[in-house]
């Protein structure tokens, strides 16, 4: 999922030494986590149940949605909203599992073919009936080139969906997709009212119209600038996950202070994705409590040009080794994540046999923080003085700090660095638009995936793959990104997908920085959260309710 947080917040930092924003913060209990997980924090599986309903509840926002129709929710603030409001044939659970959803049941009777049960006694917000016509009509959306859907991807070996029964539909793939059916349980599997999309066409998300869907709260009102207004849905299906706030009112706050500050007051309740300068501030705040959940981010610098003296896997190899990725956490991000082996977290992995996970984690290249031992790369592959560009924004501190960071490495190898900073709006084109791109050596992003399944990220390097910005290209890697994709077999997937994890490690496409944990700020009045990267297709608001119970 390409994203540098896009828009996050304009808060742009001085040049400063990496050491000038280290600080310390520990919040929640412990659960899970890596072996080396740093002391400065600890996950939090559940937050206390809540001991009633509540009226409503106030969430910050760091960006306002462009538009909350689940073809084009591939980021965090329209995926925020869109959880609790839309729901798919799966759903990706808190602990990272996929369950049933809109989908009672489903059977992949062979392997190009997935049968899927459609829960009776669902309601659309406008109260009519969930069918199978509504899942054919939303599924297909996915695969209209006229739409232009951000999904396309998952939908790439699809060959049809059809109605299959008054309660059926069918999916037939052109090959054999492992990643097809986990992809379901998140904005892919979205169903929408085949009669809503009909009537508002392209008008569809957008805050006049807004969603017609099925999950525990039910669009209520958009203010452009403002916010969004989400009400309880007193038909939803699900009474384990009937909502217990009668509104949620999302606030657009872009700036990383204007928000620390809210939270502060009591004026906003809560908000994930809290500035990771404020942790300390927020886990000793008097206004709430800071919790720390899992995650499947990865801070990576992407490497974009490879006809330049990055396109030497030695140099890339030099300049990882010459990033102080420890100084980075410390400075940057409060000391609160824990430096990257590879390009996805050991939870992407949960489900393959874990023998054969440790095994595939050890043997992985190591890249030591060296910086003699960088130059000495460098100067062997010849590059000294040439120059590279990284390209950065003003979005927040700890993308200023990585920047520099970077930088730093860079010069410490023999390079010339560059860095051109842009808008935000021209930094999210870097994602999208090869021209935006032209002349970049590196750039930040932070990428999460969307299933819990190492593919994710590893079909986004294939030769070819859209977001495959620097054309990095190795036979033997899409061999065996192919291969894993259509293993039915799970011991066989993992084994193809550890080796082009090895191949990926070993080349350095991109180059892993750390990853973080998933950050959630409650204030006193709420809790029920269960802190995941799973908020962003999970209805997580409807467990929220009142922290104590009415007197």
């Amino acid at each position: 999922m390409p994203t540098l947080r896009t828009v996050r917040g304009a808060i742009a930092l001085a040049t400063l030494p990496l050491t000038a924003l280290a600080l310390t913060a520990c919040s929640g209990t412990a659960h899970g986590g890596s072996a080396d997980q740093s002391a400065a924090y600890r996950l939090t599986a559940s937050t206390a149940a809540a001991k009633g309903d509540i009226d409503g509840f106030t969430w910050s926002l760091f960006a306002e949605p462009t538009s909350i129709d689940y073809a084009y929710s591939f980021d965090y603030p329209p995926n925020t909203v869109l959880a609790n409001v839309c729901e798919s044939l799966l759903r990706w659970n808190p602990d990272l599992t996929t369950s049933p959803g809109l989908a009672s049941a489903y059977t992949n009777p062979t392997p190009t073919t997935w049968v899927y049960t459609i829960r009776s006694g669902v309601h659309f917000h406008d109260g009519k009936q969930l069918t199978a016509d509504d899942v054919v009509a939303s599924l297909r959306r996915n695969l209209d080139p006229n739409v232009g859907s951000d999904w396309a991807y998952p939908f790439r070996n699809v060959k049809s969906v059809d109605r299959t029964g008054p309660m059926q539909v069918t999916v037939t793939l052109k090959t054999p997709d492992s990643t097809f059916n986990k992809y379901l349980a998140a904005s892919p599997g979205t169903v929408e009212s085949a009669a809503t999309l009909k009537a508002d066409g392209k008008d569809y998300g957008n805050p006049a119209k807004g969603v017609n869907c099925t999950g525990p709260f039910s669009f209520s009102s958009w203010k452009p600038g403002q916010s969004i207004v989400l009400k309880r849905f007193n038909g939803y299906w699900d009474r384990a996950l009937r909502a217990k706030a009668g509104q949620v009112k999302f606030v657009f706050l872009a700036d990383a202070t204007a928000r620390v500050n809210a939270f502060q007051t009591g004026e906003v309740d809560g908000g994930w994705m809290v500035p990771p300068t404020s942790y300390a501030q927020l886990a000793a705040s008097a206004k709430g409590r800071l919790y720390y959940g899992q995650n499947t981010t990865v801070a990576d610098e992407v490497v974009n040009n490879l006809k330049g003296p990055l396109g030497n896997a030695q140099v890339r190899k030099a300049l990882l080794m010459a990033i102080d990725r420890k100084g980075i956490i410390k400075a940057g991000v409060a000391g609160v994540g824990d430096a990257a082996d590879n390009l996805v977290t050991r939870n992407n992995w949960n489900g393959s046999p874990r023998g054969t996970v440790d095994s595939t984690l050890k043997a992985l290249p190591k890249y030591p923080y060296d910086p003699a031992r960088a130059k000495q790369l460098a100067a062997g592959a010849g590059v000294t003085g040439q120059r590279v560009v990284i390209a950065t924004s003003p979005l927040d501190s700890q993308t200023t700090i990585i920047t520099q960071a970077i930088a730093q490495a860079a010069t410490a190898i023999g390079l010339k660095p560059q860095i051109d900073t842009v808008s935000p709006d021209k930094y999210t084109a870097l994602f999208t638009d090869p021209a935006a791109r032209k002349g970049i050596d590196l750039f930040l992003t932070f990428w999460y995936t969307s299933i819990t399944d190492p593919l994710d990220m590893y079909g986004s390097l294939r030769t070819g793959a859209y977001s495959n910005y620097g054309n990095w290209s190795d036979p033997q890697f899409d061999a065996a990104v192919d291969q894993a994709v259509g293993a039915a077999d799970p011991a066989a997937r993992t084994a193809a997908a550890a080796k082009a994890q090895q191949i990926a490690m070993d080349q350095l496409p991109w180059l892993p920085l750390y990853t973080e944990p998933v950050s959630v700020f409650l204030g006193n009045r709420i809790t029920g959260v269960k802190p995941s990267i799973d908020y962003l297709y999970y209805p997580w608001a409807a467990e929220i309710g009142a922290k104590e119970a009415a007197g």
